[in-house]
């Protein structure tokens, strides 16, 4: 399997970029603080990677959650908690396209039984990510 051979992962979906990582990080931080949520931490893969002489095209995870939101995901199915606080990564594959990949709402609501109501609040979030992609 070459670098750019790209099979689908189950529950997870990816959004096509026009940013470099780091700007599509920007952006979605900056989106996301917009709606409320926190960001807990940013960590740069490809460059702790680097710091023990090994190699990582540009990669970038965000964690971030919503109080409100997180809690009642976790009152509906306390399992969620192992998804929550939720994820985003930017990476660029071998043609230097940059992706953005986060889970699916209905695989999270599908692993762990949360209540039908609690996937529009997440869907909501793909939105923001969607829109912050947008020129």
């Amino acid at each position: 399997m070459s670098p750019c051979d790209d099979p689908s992962v189950f529950g997870v979906n990816k959004l096509r970029s026009p940013y470099s990582v780091k700007v599509t990080m920007d952006r979605i931080s900056d989106a996301l603080l917009r709606k409320g949520a926190t960001i807990f931490a940013r960590i740069d893969h490809a460059a702790a990677a680097q710091q023990q002489d090994l190699s990582l095209p540009d990669t970038e995870l965000l964690i971030f959650g919503h109080p409100k939101l997180g809690t009642s995901l976790m009152n509906s199915a306390i399992s969620i908690g192992l998804d929550l606080p939720l994820k985003v990564l930017a990476t660029v594959d071998c043609e230097q396209q940059v992706w953005l990949m986060f889970n699916n709402p209905h695989f999270l609501q599908l692993r762990h039984g949360f209540r039908e109501d609690l996937i529009a609040p997440l869907q909501d979030i793909q939105f923001v990510l969607q829109h912050a992609l947008k020129d």
